[in-house]
């Protein structure tokens, strides 16, 4: 990949740099940095090829650290866990993290909307800057980045639930425990068409209680109230 061409003050190179000492790692030449860091509303010259080359480096890193952490560990349950890892939501917590929305590069549109703040603009910006270590530094750069990204992810994660929604980690704990499945009825449906809310009820016979959530769809509020029973059998 070419070199990206970027005029850059000298009051940006110090915030650049600011940034690569948080992410541990020092780059020959920042303005892969800044080019991570661009996103689409600001031209031609932007981060999406990074991105998409960013999206296929931290699934290889991930599912090589998963291979190896977990021997016995069976193909289905390995790419369960790595999609959970390498979702959007969970890139966009990392991003969070390293306090990227203060050194995103956005077009006026984009500012004016509050882009800076939107998830899916911050998980781009993780790939892409897997991404520019890559290309600056090489692979095993790469793989170190993505390691201080997930190291105490990958320690701290249960294999039995990452990944899982709360509907099928109760339903299969309940079962371990040969008790009654769960019964999910819909309480009331209010608002218009286009702004509903659910309130659905989740009545779990081993506790002889209901646990009632409200969410803009059936399966989210069903969810939710999974989510609210797993918490009361002590299982989150």
């Amino acid at each position: 990949m070419a070199k990206p061409v970027a005029k850059l003050t000298s009051e940006r190179v110090a915030k650049l740099e600011k940034l690569a000492v948080k992410l541990g790692y020092e780059y020959s030449d920042i303005s892969y940095l800044q080019h991570a860091l661009t996103h689409r509303s600001m031209g031609a010259t932007n981060n999406e090829r990074l991105e998409f080359l960013g999206d296929s480096l931290v699934n290889f890193m991930i599912a090589d650290a998963l291979f190896h952490q977990f021997k016995k560990l069976p193909e289905g349950d390995m790419s369960r866990i790595r999609a959970h890892l390498v979702k959007g939501d969970t890139l966009a917590v990392i991003g969070r993290e390293y306090e990227l929305s203060n050194y995103l590069v956005l077009g006026p549109g984009e500012l004016k909307s509050g882009g800076y703040r939107r998830d899916s603009i911050i998980a781009d910006a993780v790939e892409a800057i897997i991404a520019s270590v890559y290309e600056d530094g090489g692979l095993e750069a790469c793989r170190e980045l993505v390691n201080r990204f997930y190291k105490q992810r990958l320690q701290d994660l249960d294999p039995k639930k990452v990944g899982k929604d709360p509907k099928t980690r109760l339903q299969e704990y309940l079962q371990s425990q040969n008790a009654d499945l769960p019964e999910y009825t819909i309480i009331s449906v209010n608002g218009a068409a286009h702004a509903q809310e659910f309130t659905v009820s989740c009545f779990v016979a081993k506790l002889n209680s209901k646990f009632e959530a409200v969410a803009s769809s059936r399966r989210k509020a069903e969810q939710k109230a999974a989510e609210t029973a797993l918490e009361a059998l002590g299982q989150l």
